[in-house]
């Protein structure tokens, strides 16, 4: 996800380099909430089996989750924890400006490094190929749809649209035939900006570029314009949208688990949103497909990063990168450990196993991965099979690369506008949201 909202975390982030034995204490983010019961008794499972082969190293789990309002300060302060973790949106800009560590030499030691996809280390990499951070769960946006809306359509819901053409006319249907909204745009906690972004790159735009080292916005591009028109004219034409105009990803995940949205952009991932936090009934509706184009081939792709924080000490930073390793690398690789979590998970009946990602690692192992997973996958793969099928065809585009929550930011108005103004003018807004973003950059890289 682009942005979930803050949870408690730590009561506090004073520096402590040991435990009361004598242990080093490693802080850590990336624990579930108590509400993601099957994740947190993972979690603690793999904690303690940590610990069990690092003597002298405790685990401090923190569920402090990525804030815009608030990272930078608390970075800056050194007032985090001595893992972090952080969308896809920020490890560039925390390279350029040297707020994380390298962890190139100590990752390489793993004898399994070098089967790394490469698409999902080059976004955590700078100039000189060093590597910043571990992904987990890496994804690519695609078109989340509602096999039952689609039937009741008179649609093929084997057969998800495959041109933004044909979103329109599916939202259109959907949205005569059963009163529910046919398409959801987010528009609201910087996830328009976000939803704006990879429905451009499908039309073939690009919002940011780099130039000598510095970073601009260019958001008056006619690839993003056509984008925006598209929208506008599924609202004010089509009368597709519903009625619930101003919603972040958690208000339309909710809708949909519900059967009140036909189709919205996200990756097979919000299946477990859907199911596990929204109480989605029927599972067995849910849909995913590559994601429509028109004329971009491509596709945005996020996740979730690790990485080590420029306020860690030698040894904690050290015993970071065993936990990253021990916690992300190794379970992303393993077939046993991949078999053993799939088991353990599938034991509650709220879980969900076997969703699709974006393999970490070569088609080789993702393929022997599967195969481990098999016996416990509780999911209808069949539903995921567009997804996975096509997903092959499209380019994986990261975020853009330099404070892409600020661009974010100035977007989600102009997306706003859109959805509630019949008279938003698009060219306007856009120079408007561009010029603001600019001059933001600006200050940001004196």
């Amino acid at each position: 996800m682009a942005l979930t909202a803050t949870l408690a975390g730590c009561s506090s982030l004073t520096p402590s380099s040991a435990g009361g034995d004598g242990d080093l204490v490693l802080r850590v983010q990336g624990m579930p909430p108590a509400t993601d019961k099957p994740g947190l008794a993972l979690f603690k499972q793999q904690v303690a089996d940590f610990e069990k082969a690092n003597p002298g190293i405790r685990i401090k789990g923190s569920t402090t989750v990525f804030d815009p309002l608030t990272f930078s300060a608390k970075l800056a302060g050194g007032n985090v924890e001595d893992v972090i973790r952080v969308p896809l949106t920020e490890p560039q800009r925390l390279i350029q400006q040297k707020q994380v560590q390298p962890i190139t030499g100590q990752l390489k030691e793993w004898e399994h490094f070098k089967e790394f996809n490469p698409q999902v280390l080059q976004p955590l990499t700078d100039g000189a190929g060093d590597v910043y951070g571990v992904p987990q769960n890496p994804y690519a946006q695609g078109l989340v749809y509602n096999r039952e809306l689609f039937e009741k359509a008179g649609l093929d819901p084997d057969s998800p649209p495959v041109t933004w053409a044909d979103v329109r006319t599916a939202a259109k249907r959907i949205s005569d035939s059963t009163g529910t909204a046919g398409f959801v745009h987010e528009s609201k906690d910087n996830q328009g900006g976000w939803q704006l972004t990879m429905l451009s790159y499908a039309f073939g735009g690009e919002l940011q570029k780099e130039q000598g080292g510095t970073y601009t916005a260019t958001l008056t591009g006619e690839p993003t314009k056509k984008a925006l028109r598209l929208l506008k004219d599924m609202r004010w034409k089509d009368d597709s949208l519903g009625r619930n105009l101003l919603t972040n990803q958690n208000d339309v995940i909710k809708q949909f688990a519900a059967g009140q949205v036909g189709m919205f952009m996200g990756s097979p991932g919000t299946y477990r949103l859907a199911k596990m936090q929204f109480g989605m009934e029927n599972t067995d509706a849910f849909g995913v497909a590559p994601m429509p184009q028109s004329g971009g081939d491509a596709t945005l792709t996020g996740g979730d990063i690790y990485m080590v924080p420029k306020s860690a000490d030698k040894k904690h930073a050290a015993a970071a990168v065993e936990w990253l390793t021990f916690a992300y690398a190794k379970p992303q690789y393993s077939t046993d450990i991949a078999a053993e979590q799939a088991k353990a998970l599938s034991g509650d009946p709220k879980s969900a196993v076997g969703v699709p990602t974006l393999p970490v690692f070569d088609s080789k192992r993702q393929t022997e991965i599967d195969a481990a997973i098999k016996p416990y996958v509780n999911v209808k793969l069949r539903n995921f099979k567009p997804y996975t099928d096509g997903l092959a065809t499209l380019k994986l585009k990261p975020e853009p690369p330099y404070q892409a929550q600020k661009l974010y930011a100035a977007l989600d108005p102009v997306v706003q506008a859109v959805l509630t103004k019949r008279d938003a003018d698009i060219d306007a807004l856009l120079a408007s949201a561009e010029k603001d973003v600019n001059a933001k950059l600006a200050a940001d890289q004196k």
